[in-house]
């Protein structure tokens, strides 16, 4: 069967969004952290956007961005604007990334949140973004199953999901870097928040020693109220498209996934996984 596959900028085998500049992905790899750098890494469609945020509303006093602010000025992605424009920001710098670990900027001082999603919602979410951004991938037109197989194969944007995820995960323990998932952000957001700011320290330990701040996070960064302004966190999809900021549900793979699919992803899990105890991060 053919079928229909997104368009991608191919960077000798490394896959990038037709979208963002291809000296963006050459420019990002010659960055040199700093000590004083936050990098926010995640594989795509596994909570970037609402970390993203998180950590604006943390170094705001939890107010949110006014209608006219773009959260990705203050927090851009690197590969997307290259390393210039990182290196123009004041520092402390946070830092998006979707790059596995051997290619992302590394300083013992500088502090690495990862946060992981469990694959099966992971790439429904990966899907719908997909087939949103037209002028990306050129795929509004692709089904799942043809997403699907793409996923699975990891002939997708930013490589493939286990090379992302088990090379962080090994990674876990290390001082300078803090590993959450999606499920437990969604289960008890609050304790995330204060994950983050024991891990950041310094002023983001006010957020969590002012209880009017730390309800303000809360109440600013929920997906109901990320959904209300969608244009604060994208440029415009076309009508008929899911919007940006979906659903933001655990276990909507359900709605998807044939028992085939849930079986081969399943497979892939165990095999990529072997030797770790990611399978206990997830039940699916």
């Amino acid at each position: 069967m053919n079928r229909k596959k997104p368009s991608y900028y191919n960077h000798n085998g490394f896959l990038m969004p037709m979208g963002f500049p291809v000296e963006g992905f050459t420019s990002a790899l010659n960055y040199q952290a700093q000590s004083s750098d936050i990098f926010l890494v995640t594989y795509p469609k596994c909570g970037t956007t609402w970390t993203q945020y998180i950590l604006w509303l943390m170094q705001h006093q939890g107010n949110p961005l006014s209608p006219s602010e773009k959260l990705e000025t203050y927090i851009p992605h690197l590969e997307e604007v290259g390393k210039e424009n990182i290196e123009n920001l004041p520092k402390p710098r946070v830092i998006k990334t979707h790059l596995p670990y051997d290619l992302t900027s590394y300083h013992p001082q500088a502090k690495y949140i990862y946060v992981a999603r469990n694959p099966f919602d992971c790439v429904v979410s990966f899907y719908h973004h997909t087939r949103g951004f037209i002028k990306h991938y050129d795929f509004s037109e692709g089904t799942f199953d043809d997403f699907f197989e793409c996923f699975i194969r990891g002939e997708v944007d930013f490589g493939d999901y286990f090379d992302n995820l088990v090379a962080w995960y090994e990674h876990k323990d290390d001082e300078n870097i803090l590993f959450l998932t999606y499920e437990a952000m969604k289960n008890n957001i609050k304790m995330i928040i204060i994950k983050i700011a024991n891990f950041l320290r310094g002023d983001y330990l006010n957020c969590i020693e002012n209880e009017k701040i730390l309800n303000n996070i809360i109440i600013n960064s929920s997906i109901e109220n990320m959904k209300k302004d969608q244009q604060r966190w994208s440029s415009k999809r076309p009508k008929n498209m899911p919007s940006f900021v979906r659903k933001g549900e655990v276990g909507d793979w359900k709605n998807y996934f044939s028992s085939e699919q849930q079986q081969r992803l399943t497979d892939k899990f165990m095999m990529r996984t072997a030797g770790t105890d990611l399978k206990h991060l997830w039940f699916f």
